[in-house]
This record gives structure tokens, sequence and C-alpha cells, in this order.
């Protein structure tokens, strides 16, 4: 063996991303590992080719995630198969927690010997605080996003290591210029930007929502420019269900940067996601919207989440709608296009909001050390103190 081995598995287009950037970092640190992965395109991006099709885990809801629950078991064995194969000193299991879990027990019981490393935690300040508990059983370090995750594992005696918030890190300021003339829109006209989601399921049930506010804010304000950005992962099939939309709108173009979508924007309106923060690192004043199958709705909301809100950045300024939130029922194309046409007609607004957003990015650790590095790092130290 040349170097020192790894595996990494990322099973979602966020958890990709993640591990693309963290891959990247312990490369830097050590050129000569060895690094096989289970991914997305993120990861092949850099020349991590997935050794299995991990496509079908795209699942938004429990009751979809509980139909889809036999091809997750079966793609839980591929994935341990896959790895107890390449014979690596450690596992990085990115997000994820239904799958990544299902793959840390048969790892746990079939190859003991490697270390397994859990990359971005359970929400247990929100959901579930038992996961704590189920988890420090499965893995031998977590490296989380948040402060306030650290106590709820040291009863257990797990190693945890603060990374602070990803989306904080890529902080590299986007530029409008080059995405207004990428889509020849001029730069003294507003933009409104849709981000409908990176699932399948959030497309079928989130995108329409904020696609028909789109079109009834455009009908009242012709002189604005709307710009769809799904997630390259849904691309096709946001296209293919609004093709009659895309004749009044833009759809970015594959290759256009994100960073540069966001920061040629004047209000977004985006599904619930990481996507909402790497908003407000942008400075672009938002509105949520989300809905999910309604049995699962019912259980997160009187059983399982804590929180009034739903996005990080709300949940972070003491749960309270800094970006107003429309969530389930109330994720309605009328009130979220008034919501919106109130901010377009009130600059003063907008200004507000993102003056609010900047206050509390300050307190999540905007400016800190890039989340990435502090991965990699405790990723490649905790796995050699073994």
């Amino acid at each position: 063996m040349n170097g020192r081995r790894f595996f990494v598995v990322a099973a979602e287009p966020s958890g990709d991303l993640l591990a693309r950037e963290v891959v990247t970092e312990m490369r830097c640190r050590d050129p000569k590992l060895e690094l096989s992965c289970i991914g997305g395109p993120e990861l092949a991006a850099i020349g991590l080719v997935s050794k299995i099709d991990i496509s079908a885990l795209s699942i938004l809801g429990l009751f979809e995630g509980l139909k889809a629950y036999p091809k997750v078991v079966k793609l839980a064995d591929a994935a341990a198969d896959a790895i107890i194969a390449a014979e690596p000193e450690a596992v990085v299991l990115v997000d994820s927690w239904g799958f990544m879990l299902r793959v840390a027990q048969r790892l746990k019981k079939r190859a003991p010997e490697i270390k397994l490393i859990k990359l971005v935690g359970p929400q247990v300040w929100a959901t579930r605080p038992g996961r704590a508990k189920t988890l420090s059983q499965v893995v031998d370090e977590l490296i989380c996003i948040h402060d306030m995750e650290t106590p709820f594992y040291e009863p257990y005696g797990l190693p945890v290591t603060v990374m602070g918030n990803p989306a904080l890190s890529r902080t590299l300021k986007g530029n409008g210029e080059r995405l207004r003339k990428l889509l020849g829109i001029a730069n003294d006209k507003e933009i409104l930007l849709v981000l409908p989601g990176s699932r399948p399921s959030e497309i079928a049930r989130v995108s329409p929502a904020l696609v028909e506010a789109a079109r009834i804010v455009r009908n009242q304000r012709p002189d604005l420019d709307i710009v769809f950005a799904p997630a390259e992962s849904v691309r096709a099939q946001f296209a293919a269900m609004f093709q009659g939309q895309l004749n009044w709108s833009h759809l970015v173009p594959a290759q256009a940067s994100p960073n540069d979508v966001m920061a040629a924007s004047t209000l977004a309106l985006a599904c619930s996601g990481t996507v909402t923060s790497e908003l407000a690192v942008q400075q672009v004043p938002f509105l949520v919207g989300y809905r999910t199958g309604w049995i699962t709705w019912f259980l997160a909301r009187y059983f399982l989440f804590k929180p009034k809100c739903i996005t990080l950045l709300n949940i972070a300024a003491g749960d309270r709608e800094v970006a107003p939130e429309f969530v389930q029922t109330k994720l309605n194309a009328q009130t979220v296009a008034a919501a919106a046409l109130e901010r377009l007609a009130n600059p003063a607004m907008l200004e507000a909001q993102i003056a609010a957003q900047n206050s509390i990015l300050a307190t999540m650790g905007i400016g800190q050390q890039p989340a990435a590095e502090i991965a990699a790092t405790a990723i490649l130290s905790t796995s050699s103190a073994t």
C-alpha cells in the first residue's frame, strides 16, 4: 500500500459536496492517501468514482422512506461489501442519518477493525435526542456542525469535533455581473431567484407552489426577471415538469456558478435546506417554502421536531422567522407571492432582512476556519491515533 487508505460515503447532493471539499483538504495534507468512495458527481469530479449507484437514496419523508426500506437495506449491504473489499483503515460516513446508520451497523458487526467516523450528526437538538446514544454505539467519532450538539454525546463518551457550518465556509463572493451576462439580463434589472430543491420529492411537492408564486410575481412585475436554479441532480425532472414556464423565465445553465446565481439576485424563493444558509452568506434575502408527506409532517410536528422554525438561520436566531417560512398548508403560491411583492416594493425591508441575516451568521461562526479544513484534520488525526 502506497499510503493510508480511506473510504468516503456520501448519499445525497449536499453530502456529496461536503465530501468533495473534505477529501480535497485531506489530499492537501497527505498526497499519498488512497481513497475510495460511494458518492455522486461532486466526488467523481475529483477522480473518485462511486463503487455503487446510490441515486435511489434521494428520498424525502418518513413514509416514503418506509416504502423504500428494502432498497435502503439492499444498498446498505452493497455499501458494506464494497467498503470491506477496499480494506480501508477508516470510513467517513457523510450525513444521511438512516442510510449511514445501517452501513455503520453492518461494518461494526462484520469489520470492527475499521474505524468509523460520522461527518455531520443527526439533528439531536431538534428531533430525537436518543439518536445520540444510537450513534455513539456504532461509530468511533463524530464531526458535527454546531456547538449545541456536543452535550448530547457527553454521557456516552463519543469523541466530538465541531467543524462549523460548511455553508458558511463557502464564503467566496459570487459575481452577479457574470451571471447576468450569461443570461442576458441587464445590470439594473431586479432578479427573483427560485431554488426549488435538490430531491425528486421536493421538486414534486415544493416546486409547484414556488414556480406559481414566481409566475404571479412576474405578472405583477413584468419588469422583473425570474431565474430558476434547480440542483443538478433534479434539473431534468424540473425542466420536464415546467416546460411551459420557461418561456417567461430563465433556467440557469448547468455551468453557472451557484454563488454567481445567488449574488445576482434581489430576492429568493427557496426550498428549505442548506441553500438557505448559502443565500445568507451571499447576502440575499429569501423566503422559505417546504412541504412533505402528511404522515411525516404529523409525526415531526407533534412528536419529533422541537423548534417552531425549520430553517437553521431562524433557529439560530432564537427560533424566530428572520426569513419568513411557508410550510405545509402555509405553502400557498398566492401567499408566497404576496410576501415577495411586498418586499420587492420595499427595499428597506430587504435591507433589514440582510442585516438580520448577517448578525445571525456572525453568531454561527462565519469567518472562522473553513469547516472542511477542520474536518480533514480531525479525520486524519483520529484515524491515525489507533
